[in-house]
């Protein structure tokens, strides 16, 4: 028996930074109809992260300009419905994270926005995490014990 195909009404997209993990989904949705994503209602131009608003879990202005970028640089603004489930590290770190997931989904969404994210650095993940401490350095990564002077 073949298997049923099930139709994706999003494109998934998911990125990291430090230890926050984002899972970005663009939901293509017709202009007035209303779609229910984890107990949220959403329609088109919506912007949903951890089911609050956006401008609610993000609210300086210029963390609006980074999330926005990719959507802006590919003329995306309010062609989808994005909601996003992230977790773990602090605000900048998720911030980074959500900022990748949005630009990975972007590519499966058209693969001709490629050139224009990776030309932005949108496309690259920060691989810098925190340095593990270090046992017999008191407490500190990279400090070393003071050495007594008599």
């Amino acid at each position: 028996m073949p298997k049923k195909k099930t139709e994706n009404s999003y494109f998934e997209g998911i990125g990291r930074r430090k230890s926050a993990i984002a899972r970005v989904r663009l939901y293509l949705i017709d202009a007035k109809v209303e779609k229910t994503v984890d107990k949220v209602k959403v329609k088109k131009g919506d912007f949903i992260i951890n089911q609050k608003e956006v401008s609610d879990y993000f609210p300086a202005d210029y963390q609006k300009v980074f999330y926005e970028k990719s959507l802006s640089l590919t003329n995306s603004l309010d062609r989808f419905a994005i909601v996003v489930k992230v977790n773990g590290g602090g605000k900048e770190g998720q911030l980074d994270a959500v900022s990748l997931g949005i630009s990975r989904a972007m590519l499966k969404v058209d693969d001709a926005t490629r050139l224009v994210l990776k030309k932005e650095g949108l496309l690259t993940r920060d691989a810098r995490v925190r340095e593990r401490r270090k046992v017999g350095t008191g407490g500190r990564a990279r400090r070393k014990k003071q050495s007594p002077k008599r």
